[in-house]
């Protein structure tokens, strides 16, 4: 139970957070803007609750106020956060991944030779999940079409991403490039040359599935595939976050998610940041499957 006496606690998140900011935001011309603005509404009050979800909740609508970045947030948790970097994520996506069978909870093979893979809830590390991934694409490695849906997606591990991306290719490719502030360096993410495993290929029809709540690393499968003219986009746009974060524990239970990058893709030069990925053929997400099985059906029999 919070009670009054947590408000110092509360008050040093929102001061730390203001700091982490200064440090880290991927922007710092916007960090010079949202740091004053915290300490400003601190000063005012306006934070000036005992209960940690409230807060979060308050101070995450003022870190998207200028440029809407979903994922710079304070995040609340339930549990008490680990005060390592980033170990709050972490310990969360493992109960996740636990629950989904390792990020794939369905493969199968529909009429007419065209197979469905389901990533979800999340890319999970690919530490994690390399053998889990790998064995679901091996499986479909043979189909006539292939869909692969992400509706349910929210993000995860970019090295996930480009690892999917061997089994949809036929050889090393650039995918995207990552600048980080720290540094001002710029990492390029490429597909594998190699994969366990049997690929599905660069040339029989793909098609990715996404909704409205479709995000981040996920966002960049989708995004990737598409800039590459590799897959068709079928569903909705998706959420538009294309900033990969950092987080730091700013109180028990709050978590502070301070974008510490920016994606650029080799191809449009830019990424999908408050746009979202714009699919190809658009329609509502739950008619998204039978939309793309449809199309995949249609070129096979060309």
């Amino acid at each position: 139970m919070t009670t009054a006496t947590q408000q110092p606690a509360l008050t040093a998140a929102v001061e730390q957070t203001a700091q982490l900011l200064l440090d880290h935001y991927t922007f710092p011309e916007i960090a010079e803007e949202l740091a004053p603005l915290l300490r400003r509404r601190l000063a005012d009050g306006a934070y000036d609750v005992t209960d940690p979800a409230e807060l979060a909740r308050l101070v995450t609508d003022d870190l998207q106020s200028l440029n809407g970045d979903r994922h710079l947030r304070l995040k609340h948790h339930a549990q008490p956060v680990p005060e390592e970097q980033g170990a709050a994520v972490l310990a969360a996506m493992r109960e996740e991944f636990d629950a989904t069978l390792g990020g794939v909870p369905r493969v199968e093979l529909r009429e007419g030779g065209v197979a469905l893979v389901e990533l979800s809830s999340k890319l999970f590390p690919l530490d994690w999940s390399a053998e889990v991934l790998s064995a679901a694409f091996h499986l479909v490695a043979r189909a006539g079409a292939l869909i692969i849906d992400l509706r349910a997606n929210t993000g995860g591990d970019p090295d996930a991403v480009a690892f999917v991306c061997g089994y949809l290719l036929d050889e090393r490719t650039h995918l995207n490039s990552m600048y980080w502030r720290e540094g001002e360096r710029v990492e390029q993410s490429w597909s594998p040359a190699h994969v366990p495993g049997a690929r599905f290929g660069g040339s029989k029809p793909l098609y990715v599935l996404t909704s409205g709540t479709t995000f981040s690393a996920a966002e960049e499968l989708a995004y990737d595939l598409q800039q590459l003219g590799r897959a068709v986009v079928v569903g909705e746009t998706t959420v538009g976050g294309a900033h990969p974060r950092g987080g730091w524990t700013v109180h028990p239970h709050v978590e502070a998610s301070i974008p510490v990058g920016r994606a650029v893709n080799p191809v449009s030069g830019t990424n999908w940041e408050g746009t979202g990925v714009r699919p190809d053929v658009p329609c509502a997400a739950g008619d998204a499957v039978e939309q793309a099985a449809s199309l995949a059906r249609a070129r096979l029999t060309e």
